[in-house]
């Protein structure tokens, strides 16, 4: 997927690319956790759609819990869900990153006559 150690560093034009590509798959990750978090608040804590995508949404941004939750099951799945959020931000960052430092590392092994 990325270049080798002896290969040449790729055009900018393909590092954009890479990027986008990068930036498509947390964005497809982020959508289906908000489709988790919306579901299960509705379903689980009785909430209308938009009180759902608004409490999904502030957990999965790290802000946290708009209404309060009566029954278990809610608080239950709220508590995983922010838990699956927060390592959900992490893994996300790092596969932004990863084009990034791969790139950053790549151009600092490079012989000076390549490049």
């Amino acid at each position: 997927m990325f270049e080798q150690k002896n290969e040449k560093l790729v055009p900018m034009s393909a590092f954009i690319r890479r990027m986008v590509v990068h930036i498509g798959i947390v964005g497809a990750l982020v959508s289906g956790a908000l489709s988790i978090g919306v579901a299960g608040y509705h379903w689980l804590a009785g909430l209308n759609w938009v009180d759902s995508l608004l409490n999904a949404s502030m957990i999965l941004g790290g802000m946290g819990p708009v209404d309060t939750l009566t029954n278990v099951a809610a608080k239950l799945f709220a508590s995983f869900y922010a838990l699956f959020s927060g390592l959900l931000f992490i893994a996300g960052m790092s596969i932004i990153l990863v084009p990034v430092i791969h790139r950053i590392l790549h151009k600092f092994h490079m012989d000076e006559n390549d490049v």
